[in-house]
């Protein structure tokens, strides 16, 4: 069992429908021709120094991903993971959400949290 969590790059005043409708987008595969938001990039860069979705580091220490490589675009990052991820991973999702003022979506209930 896993569960996802998305982190969107979206203007300050975007209501939770506009990014819940920006990831139906996404889950029938249409996503924009765009540069990457650096706020993604950032994001992304900080959350797998820790845990890495890709290459030999992967296989060193535990990972919190149900599947990998993570599902990165220009403006999202999706995050399936493990059921039994620490909550420490979780915190740090946030932390870094807040950090580069990204919406966070949860799956599970279709909430969005903005983080900053």
């Amino acid at each position: 069992m896993s569960f996802d969590l998305v982190v969107w790059a979206m203007a300050p005043s975007a209501e939770p429908a506009t990014v819940r409708a920006a990831n139906e987008r996404c889950a029938n595969g249409v996503h924009p021709q765009q540069p990457a938001d650096p706020r993604v990039v950032a994001f992304y860069d900080a959350l797998t120094s820790h845990y890495p979705d890709r290459g030999p580091r992967l296989a060193e220490a535990p990972s919190p991903w149900a599947n990998v490589p993570l599902h990165a675009e220009s403006d999202h990052i999706h995050m399936k993971l493990d059921e039994n991820c620490a909550d420490v991973v979780l915190e740090l999702i946030e932390k870094y959400a807040a950090q580069f003022h990204l919406d966070l979506l949860d799956l599970q209930d279709g909430s969005v949290y903005r983080a900053f």
